[in-house]
């Protein structure tokens, strides 16, 4: 969800929602560590029924994680993915089903998000890669000391994204990896497994709250189920409350900021490529000179436990004299619809509300005065009331003004009480430096003596005035948020560690008169008395706000729509909107994988495409050569870090983009065109499993028609079997897609 400062705010504000897990570590015997028994009762004290994984929360850290090194291959990625998914399996413990969804091919309102997260991966990996190449030469040359370069492909993490060869690799591997846990782990032997691959349209959240929306509609769900799923996305809070079920815990990486990293060149602790020296360490050990300063401490895990922050919010939203009886579910559904104005994943964040600056209490009670006025609630099972929404809308409308000028007030005080911490830390400590740091003779003064006249010190320093020289001999270089230079940006930037280089200069000034006529004219480059065109942004927004709501408590109202802008109308704006249709075409269908990566990747990522389309990327004469451009502006938009801003790039017109792959569709292989279908979910059983000896029975039978699967064999869960192609049956070998696991000779589970 786009509201980074979310779970921060709601851990702080409802305190008692985060608990700490506990796990149960495997213990170790001459060497060899002995599997821990997920079939005893849960250390945690609760009994879960289901897990959910959002695999794409799972699959990142282990393929780039960013506090160790790197898997050295796609093999070594596979094992760390499925030793990860056995962490969470041991902490939760699931005794009915385990559902496994990978995001497949998103509706056309996530694409531009997606687009912009790859274009900016794609871009901000090469420049780093450039500046680490050349620090690294530049600290050889002056006689620095650097461990060998280790040779290896850099991974692109782009590929994680439907229809490229990772991801269906990745599919084999997990059914690999699910067949070999039910023949092999006791605590798997009665679960019924579900795995929704990127070849099943729809984000991974969202195919599991459409599954959990399925079994609730059904006569034989289980009120007193127990969900647990992990991932660490804001949206899965509400994802939950929209579930509305009351036992609902999400499981998630404990949040650590500022974690220590060791420097990408030389291995050590303390410093960031940019300011590494290329100096020895002390040794410790015959063959460790180079290794890391730091053990590498293992991720620990929390549950967010949504029943109680049920309770919380059932106190916080109760209103007395009410002209109707109030209804907490209800209630529950407003709160979640006002969370999306402070951002979420399909609209940028209107610029008066932002969550670190209380935008949510602040709504919360605009709206309990709205429920008491107008005598009624926001939504209703998926849909909006405009007209209420606009009454919250024009309240906050009335007090942006206010709003931008204490942003303002608060941000000035903010930076004077930097400067005097900054001037206080020069006073008391002579060898500080901005930024919070110390000098580097500072520290080798009180680690090494000897560090000032060691010639590589000396080296080190000249090179740093060189950077700092050329840096200031060019007025026009930006930097980015691991300071290396990118002067296509066309940003000034202010370094941490530097009073006289100036911010990036604001042209909007909200907290002055005359903002909205700045604001439309620099982001829309529009008058702001151009009534047609803001109204023409207000009803895309508000199509959104009624495309999002329905999103996540019906499925996808449309996988054409989306925002056609970069940035959000204010509050104030929000006139006359009770009016304004909110449908939405029916009928339409989602991108096929191999559509969606033409749709979302930058031309440097075209090698996961078959040649002929990604020459539509690069070739000048290509009709859509615009869609994919080599550089592009970042707009702050107020904020500090590139990474933070809004990217500069263009729509995809789809109707371009399909007229052009028409020309090419004709050379796609027989293997491109499966990898460009869309697929189903898969179902996988045991041979204790009671629906185990049922699926057998179908493949004997080589019935091809959709059967119902009888939910008194499957703890209540309903919905049609069909053959699958590729099945997994007893006594037929699974063959390992990863050269250093087994084949599974003895199989009994069932696909």
């Amino acid at each position: 969800m786009g509201v980074p400062a979310f779970f921060r705010w709601l851990s702080r504000k409802y305190p008692s929602i985060i608990v700490n897990c506990v796990e149960e570590k495997a213990k170790e015997c001459n060497g060899v560590k002995a599997s821990v028994d997920t079939s005893r009762p849960n250390p945690n004290e609760v009994e879960f029924d289901n897990l959910y994984l959002d695999m794409n929360g799972i699959i990142h850290p282990c393929t780039h994680p960013e506090d160790k090194p790197a898997p050295k291959n796609e093999d070594e990625m596979m094992v760390a993915i499925f030793e990860y998914i056995d962490r969470i399996f041991n902490i939760v413990r699931p005794r009915r089903l385990l559902y496994m969804a990978i995001d497949g091919v998103a509706p056309r309102a996530k694409m531009n998000q997606q687009r912009s997260r790859r274009f900016r991966a794609s871009k901000e990996g090469m420049e780093a890669a450039e500046e680490k190449q050349k620090i690294r030469q530049e600290i050889l040359a002056k006689g620095g000391i650097l461990p060998p370069e280790e040779v290896k492909e850099r991974f692109d993490s782009n590929c994680i994204t439907p229809g490229t060869e990772f991801m269906d690799n990745l599919a084999k591997c997990l059914r690999y990896y699910i067949a070999d846990r039910l023949n092999s782990d006791p605590g798997w032997k009665n679960l019924t497994v579900i795995l929704s691959d990127a070849s099943a349209p729809g984000e991974g959240e969202h195919k599991i709250m459409d599954y959990i929306r399925r079994q609730r509609a059904q006569p034989n769900h289980d009120p007193n189920t127990h969900h647990c799923l992990c991932g660490a996305d804001a949206d899965l809070i509400m994802l939950g409350l929209a579930t509305h079920e009351p036992n609902f815990t999400i499981i998630r990486e404990e949040f650590k900021p500022n974690k220590p990293k060791p420097c990408a060149l030389c291995n050590q602790m303390g410093h960031e490529v940019k300011d590494c020296q290329g100096l020895p360490r002390e040794k410790q050990g015959k063959h460790d000179q180079f290794a890391d300063s730091l053990p590498a401490s293992e991720q620990e895990f929390i549950f967010i436990r949504l029943c109680v922050l049920r309770e919380y919010l059932e106190r916080e939203l109760t209103m007395a004299s009410l002209p109707f009886t109030f209804d907490f579910e209800r209630s529950v559904d407003d709160w979640v619809f006002m969370c999306f104005f402070v951002g979420n994943d399909f609209l940028p964040h209107l610029p008066s509300l932002e969550i670190r600056e209380g935008a949510i209490d602040r709504l919360v009670n605009i709206y309990k005065n709205v429920v008491h006025k107008t005598g009624g609630y926001l939504t209703e099972s998926g849909f909006v009331n405009l007209q209420r929404v606009q009454m919250i809308m024009l309240a906050v409308g009335e007090v942006e003004d206010s709003i931008f000028k204490k942003r303002k007030d608060d941000d000035d005080n903010f930076k004077r009480r930097q400067k005097e911490k900054k001037k206080r830390m020069k006073r008391d400590h002579p060898s500080f430096i901005p930024g919070g740091q110390f000098s580097p003779q500072a520290l080798g003064n009180r680690s090494s003596p000897q560090a000032i006249s060691n010639p590589r010190q000396a080296a080190f320093e000249m090179r740093m005035h060189d950077r700092q020289n050329s840096t200031m001999s060019s007025p026009n270089t930006s930097l980015n948020s691991d300071g290396s230079p990118s002067p296509a940006r066309g940003i000034k930037r202010k370094s941490e560690d530097s009073d006289s280089e100036p911010e990036p200069e604001d042209n909007i000034r909200l907290w002055e008169s005359g903002w909205k006529q700045r604001y439309y004219k620099n982001k829309f480059d529009v008058d702001a008395s151009d009534e047609k065109f803001r109204r023409k942004v207000v009803q895309s927004y508000v199509e959104g706000l009624c495309w999002v709501l329905r999103y996540y408590y019906q499925g996808c109202a449309s996988w054409n729509w989306y925002y056609p802008f970069h940035y959000a109308p204010f509050a104030s704006d929000f006139e006359g909107i009770a009016d304004m249709p909110s449908d939405f075409e029916k009928g339409s269908k989602p991108f096929k994988p191999l559509e969606q990566l033409m749709g979302v990747f930058p031309a440097a990522s075209g090698n996961f495409l078959p040649p002929t389309w990604r020459k539509l990327m690069t070739d000048p004469e290509s009709s859509i050569i615009d869609f994919y451009p080599e550089d592009f502006a970042i707009d702050l938009n107020g904020k500090k870090y590139a990474w933070q801003g809004v990217a500069l790039l263009p729509f995809v017109d789809e109707r371009r983009l399909r007229a052009a792959l028409e020309e090419v569709y004709p050379d796609l292989t027989p293997e491109e065109n499966r990898r460009n279908s869309l697929g189903g979910d898969v179902l996988f059983v045991g041979k204790h499993h009671p629906l185990c000896d049922f699926i057998v029975e179908q493949y004997k039978s080589k019935n091809t028609e959709p059967v119902d699967m009888p939910p008194e064999l499957c703890y209540g869960i309903q919905g049609k079997l069909t053959l699958n192609e590729n099945a997994v049956l007893p006594d037929k070998t699974v063959e390992s897609p990863v050269p250093m696991l087994r084949d599974l000779t003895q199989n009994s589970a069932v696909r």
